[in-house]
């Protein structure tokens, strides 16, 4: 009995309803105290002055409203700080997000007003990322103990296909036009064969685009000159965006900017940002202590990588006694902890080398370092064999110092390693083998402000310091790139680009700024 009650026994539930309901929600309440959103809403509304946004309108007796500024600024830094950089995702969050719609107002500006609101800030991105480090610093979040500069690099809205030189860029212009007459070419034959068939609309396409991709490029040529370095070569442009340019990146190359950031120690706030597209890194040390300076006093370290390090950086330091360890180039190589660096590097990608099938493997040839120089002006090549040097002193156009070793070609003729070592076979009646030079290191003059450079930063407190500096930096940029999801501009041109970039960096200072218990979590 018991057994056939309970299985005609059937629990009953509450009914559910999935279909739309309208719920009361109050929008104040949806921004909560200690939130980066709460933080974001009160900066705006009571530390930041935007009235130079609202000197842009005046619509105030005729013509439409406008969405505020204040509304546009905080719905762009929240979806930055969530990870959103679409402006038709912006706007989608807008019409569905609650918090976003609590934070606006239910204002729900379109994805165009969203871009075009952007757009219009380079001029006053400054002066805003400026205030939000001012509040930064009244709330104690710079320490001025140590400002550590680096730069990521990340793709922009351009294609890098679509750069070259001016040459470069002339010759891909007539290899679209050939692609598009061998497009027209066959159709034609078809006609001559008696086909009456129009050209496909596919085909079609692709022949318009292909036109209009080498008049592009050619109108691109027309219009701008080439750009030149400092030592008067051509640098490669991009038809998308010129202000941009190839840098290599350990995924690859890519067509984009290096962004820049001057970071604080004591809090890892952001105290200057900046993006360079043509260029490198150096030019941008001495601009980006320039921006810092407001928040710099006269015992805030500077540091940076070999990037940034050339003489005329580190004497202009020296010059304006500004403290600083900037790494050269050969600082890992002194530092005995580095010495065993290479046996933790990843193993290289075993199809990055590889050949096409019938093609010859490249083989390495031994290097200068390869070999062992002695005192009595003989060297010993990897096989073993002894060379001699006549003790001659030769001088390069650029002032280096070296000094020849030569092998005899009865040992480079019967060496195992000669594939290694020859660039060919040794002519007949010529007694000489391989040749190598010594060059003869300059005279380290301890005076010279690289040099104390390197002193200083070799030193045990040097050390000690500089090695603060990833800790500082990279976490930033961490940040950015991937809580943030910034991995690419979405913007052409380093105006707009640089717009961007300091968006995200103030997007971090707020976020700093809303962990604190100064004021920015429970203000009602």
């Amino acid at each position: 009995m018991y057994r056939n009650c309970l299985s005609h026994h059937m629990a009953r539930y509450k009914p559910q309803d999935r279909n739309s309901l309208l719920l009361p929600v109050v929008l104040s309440e949806q921004i909560v105290p200690g939130s980066f959103a709460f933080a974001l809403n009160y900066l705006v509304d009571h530390e930041l002055d935007l009235k130079p946004l609202d000197a842009q309108f005046q619509n105030d007796e005729v013509g439409a409203s406008a969405y505020d500024p204040r509304v546009m600024l905080k719905i762009v830094l929240l979806a930055y700080s969530q990870g959103l950089i679409s402006s038709r995702a912006i706007e989608q969050a807008c019409q569905r997000n609650v918090q976003f719609i609590a934070i606006s107002g239910d204002s729900q500006p379109s994805h165009t007003h969203i871009a075009k609101f952007v757009a219009k800030l380079s001029a006053q991105i400054k002066p805003l990322f400026s205030q939000v480090l001012m509040t930064c610093d009244a709330q104690g979040l710079i320490g001025r103990d140590m400002f550590a500069i680096d730069g990521v690099k990340l793709p922009s809205n351009a294609s890098k296909e679509r750069s070259g030189t001016h040459a470069e860029l002339r010759h891909r212009a007539e290899r679209l036009d050939k692609a598009a007459d061998k497009i027209l070419a066959l159709h034609q034959a078809q006609d001559k064969q008696g086909t009456t068939q129009t050209l496909q609309p596919k085909r079609q396409a692709q022949l318009e685009a292909l036109r209009q991709e080498a008049a592009r490029t050619r109108e691109f040529l027309a219009s701008s000159p080439p750009r030149k370095n400092r030592k008067g070569d051509e640098l490669k442009t991009n038809v998308t965006d010129s202000q941009s340019a190839k840098m290599a990146t350990n995924k690859g190359v890519i067509q984009g900017y290096a962004a820049q950031a001057a970071v604080d120690s004591a809090h890892q706030v952001i105290v200057a940002a900046d993006v360079i597209g043509s260029g490198s890194e150096q030019a941008m040390l001495l601009p980006m202590i320039e921006q810092s300076g407001p928040y710099r006093d006269g015992n805030t370290l500077i540091t940076a990588d070999a990037g940034y390090h050339s003489d005329a950086n580190v004497r202009h330091l020296k010059d304006h006694n500004i403290p600083a360890l900037i790494a050269d180039n050969q600082m890992r190589s002194r530092d005995e902890r580095f010495e065993n660096q290479e046996k933790y590097k990843e193993n290289p990608d075993p199809l990055f080398e590889k050949k096409e099938i019938g093609q010859p493997k490249e083989v390495k040839r031994f290097q200068p370092k390869d070999f062992t120089f002695n005192a009595d002006n003989t060297a010993t090549c990897p096989a073993g064999q002894s060379m001699t040097s006549p003790g001659t002193i030769h001088t390069t156009a650029r002032g280096l110092h070296y000094q020849n070793y030569t092998a005899r070609a009865v040992d480079c003729n019967h060496c195992e390693l000669s594939k290694q070592c020859l660039r060919g076979p040794i002519k007949p009646n010529d007694g000489r083998g391989r040749q190598v030079p010594r060059f003869v290191p300059k005279p380290k003059d301890p005076t010279h402000p690289s040099e104390r450079m390197r002193q200083a930063i070799d030193s045990p407190t040097g050390r000690r310091l500089y090695s603060q500096r990833i800790g500082t930096v990279e976490p930033v940029f961490a940040n950015i790139r991937h809580n943030k999801r910034l991995t690419r501009f979405n913007h052409r041109g380093r105006e707009k680009v640089n717009t961007q970039w300091n968006l995200y960096c103030m997007v971090h200072n707020i976020e700093k700024l809303s962990k604190t218990a100064l004021g920015y979590q429970n203000v009602q």
